[in-house]
């Protein structure tokens, strides 16, 4: 088995693995994936995740059922959930945890905000897609990126240069 720390000064770092076959190797990787996941949900050092992930749970059981706002809104879904808790785990350490937000049209939204001028809002939808709007002094970005289990760059790059001033 190989286990490879892999970025670089520009990008954000994570673990590459080759499994073995033996039980050895089976229980050597078991022990490394809680390691790991240990750094990440650890405050100092990670994305503070297990708050997020609690945020994120809280938001989708208050609405979960529709009209959860009073004017008509749709449930989160169990997909849509799963798809932000997807989204999450997939910032790199050191990424401040963002804030957690239900949509009338039962999508999760993350935010992180700086100021009125720099903010960035993603919206996850359940079929995987995550809507981007950012606001960077006079300048404006938005889009649309298909989440396929990895961190978009576009996305990545607005989140740092929301909370870099």
């Amino acid at each position: 088995m190989t286990l490879a720390l892999t970025g670089s000064a520009s990008s954000s770092f994570g673990f590459e693995s080759t499994f073995g076959s033996s039980g050895a190797a089976q229980y050597v990787a078991q022990q490394f994936e809680q390691g790991w996941r240990r750094l990440r949900d650890s405050n100092s050092l990670g994305l503070g995740a297990i708050g997020a992930h609690e945020e994120l749970s809280n938001v989708a059981e208050q609405c979960a059922l529709p009209n959860w706002d009073g004017y008509g809104a749709a449930p989160v879904s169990k997909e849509t959930l799963r798809q932000a808790n997807r989204f999450l785990e997939t910032f790199p350490l050191g990424t401040p945890a963002p804030s957690v937000g239900a949509e009338p049209d039962g999508h999760i939204t993350f935010e992180w905000y700086q100021s009125p001028r720099r903010t960035l809002s993603v919206s996850v939808s359940p079929e995987g897609e995550l809507h981007y709007a950012a606001l960077l002094g006079l300048s404006k970005a938005y889009g649309t990126e298909p989440f396929f289990g990895d961190m978009p760059q576009a996305i990545l790059e607005l989140v740092h240069r929301v909370i870099s001033s």
